[in-house]
């Protein structure tokens, strides 16, 4: 069997992708009205990523209703006018070859720049953060209807794949955190209630072709934070009621301390994404610090997972994946509409 690599082509479900490389999601902080709506930044902002020759573009995190942005300048889809502005990114980056996913999420404790933040129980993440303030059941409830209704627009908006953020803190993370989730009802006998919640009801209005992907921290940085074994037992939870695909991350749910730190060295995190792939077998999305085509490649090919994110690497060149395919000697695909070209670089 020959041996897979960045270049090889990959299908879940009803989506194909030409190559192994994703674009995570990166807030830009750009939104200029404070609408939620993006703007002609990040129609060139991630149209020319798909011109570049990424595989596989995961819009930024875009939240389900206003104080629910980790700032008022990030995206939203809490109402219908937030649609066509994302449809037309969604449909320049399928003319240019590239599938394209989005970061459904509600930033909980961490939305700076609502009057009172919300979250699983009323913790501030830290002594400079305002203090949240627990919802009801009712409300709850409520937020699942919200992840829901904003899954809807993003399909109507012709997305080929939707991701959940459970990761970096925000609020499914805070709800299957024993740290920040100090409920007494439903929601807090079952840490992964209300993710396994959300998950169930963004399945109800995607296509049943469309494979759902959720970002998870692997690990948390702060004492007594959960640790992979915890994390391998979340990604079950959620992959029993729907999950296709995990993007692995680790932190973000406190201030770092000397119980634990972040690696800083290339490929701090695919240790992670190797164990839960093992544990679950199912696809898996590697991230961080991965800008380096040849290890990017080795991932693949050493089957440690089954997409590799390039963040940084592709802020700092939207055609990071040709100057990849370049090193690595492979042959690429160069799309506009009505027009493919294919040509060793």
């Amino acid at each position: 069997m020959a041996m897979n690599d960045l270049f090889t082509t990959y299908q879940i479900k009803g989506l194909e992708l030409k190559n192994r490389v994703v674009m995570p999601p990166m807030c830009n902080y750009a939104i200029v009205k404070k609408d939620g709506i993006p703007t002609d930044w990040h129609f060139v902002h991630y149209a020319s990523r798909a011109i570049g020759g990424t595989g596989l573009i995961i819009i930024e995190m875009t939240n389900v209703e206003p104080d629910g942005r980790i700032s008022d300048r990030c995206m939203g889809l809490w109402d219908d006018a937030q649609i066509e502005p994302l449809k037309r990114i969604v449909d320049a980056c399928h003319g240019f070859g590239a599938k394209v996913a989005i970061q459904i999420a509600h930033a909980g404790r961490k939305a700076e720049d609502a009057p009172t933040p919300v979250a699983p129980s009323a913790l501030a993440f830290d002594a400079n953060s305002k203090t949240p303030r627990a919802l009801e059941t009712s409300e709850v409830k409520e937020m699942v209807v919200k992840f829901r209704d904003a899954v809807g627009r993003a399909v109507k908006a012709g997305v080929d794949a939707i991701e959940i953020h459970g990761a970096h803190g925000y609020l499914i993370h805070q709800f299957h955190s024993p740290l920040t989730n100090l409920r007494e009802d439903a929601y807090g006998q079952d840490l992964t209630l209300f993710g396994k919640e959300v998950i169930q009801a963004a399945k109800e209005v995607m296509p049943s072709d469309m494979p759902l992907l959720m970002r998870i921290s692997a690990v948390e940085y702060v004492e007594k934070g959960y640790q992979i074994e915890d994390a391998i037992k979340l990604a079950k939870a959620y992959q029993s009621v729907g999950v296709d695909v995990f993007h692995i991350t680790s932190g973000g749910e406190g201030p770092i301390d000397g119980s634990g730190r972040p690696g800083t060295h290339v490929g701090y995190q695919v240790p992670f994404a190797r164990k839960i792939k093992e544990a679950l077998d199912l696809p898996i999305i590697a991230v961080g610090r991965l800008d380096e085509p040849h290890f990017a490649n080795s991932i693949i090919g050493n089957d440690e997972a089954d997409l590799v994110a390039v963040g940084r690497g592709m802020l700092r060149n939207p055609n990071w994946t040709l100057e990849a395919a370049a090193q690595l000697g492979k042959e690429v695909q160069i799309e506009n509409p009505g027009l493919k070209l294919s040509f060793n670089l």
